[in-house]
């Protein structure tokens, strides 16, 4: 899954990507409120970490201008403990709070609880067919067996399974999976897909010529 990551004080905004990186996300990052409202305009993000105090705009109004385009999942990050600050936020279009300092592992709890919920996925647990995929765990198994994945090999599959009976193009696929710094190849997608089909079986992802790929509900 593709994050935001938008944070003005260097050292914690490295922690953050960094955290999400090592969270299986693709992850870009930004430092101010006008640089984090145009990528949050400009790239169909699955999850927005915001920060409230930021330089040029601050996390609230960039909510307020992210909500009149786009459905975003955001969860906003602030040091502001006063509970009308929380609900400012909340009625601003939030999806979630947490409160500075921040602990990594709830974080990333709820980063993929929001993901999970915009999905429309209640539990963390997708099962299509024989196969089971983990996005707490990032496993995944076949008939109960536990199946070998490259990170992005799971990262292809979580996205495909969360979107099950859809069609998901190609671009869908690249935007995606990968950061604004990442130069995939043109092919990578095809050999991810090659691979996860010799894991799972031919039949378990089908090509649509033309339109991208798709796993049945």
């Amino acid at each position: 899954m593709r994050v935001l990551v938008v944070e003005d004080e260097p050292d914690l905004l490295g922690t953050l990507v960094q955290a999400m990186r090592e969270e299986g996300h693709a992850v870009d990052e930004a430092a101010d409120g006008e640089e984090a409202l145009y990528k949050a305009v400009e790239w169909d993000y699955d999850a927005i970490i915001l920060d409230v105090m930021l330089p040029r705009m601050d996390g609230f109004e960039v909510l307020k201008r992210l909500r009149q385009k786009k459905k975003t999942p955001v969860l906003m990050l602030t040091a502001r403990t006063k509970v009308n600050d929380r609900i400012q936020g909340l009625d601003s279009g939030a999806d979630d709070y947490i409160l500075k300092p921040v602990d990594l592992d709830e974080l990333a709890a709820r980063v993929r609880a929001l993901i999970r919920r915009s999905q429309g996925d209640a539990s963390h647990l997708i099962r299509v067919g024989e196969v089971e995929v983990d996005t707490s765990a990032r496993k995944a198994t076949l008939g109960g067996q536990p199946v070998a994945l490259t990170g992005r090999e799971y990262a292809l599959l979580e996205f495909m399974v969360s979107r099950r009976g859809k069609i998901v193009s190609r671009t869908d696929l690249y935007e995606h999976l990968h950061d604004e710094n990442d130069t995939p190849m043109s092919n990578l997608v095809d050999v991810h897909v090659f691979n996860l089909r010799k894991k799972f079986g031919a039949a378990f992802i089908t090509t649509l010529r033309g339109q991208g790929y798709s796993i049945e509900a």
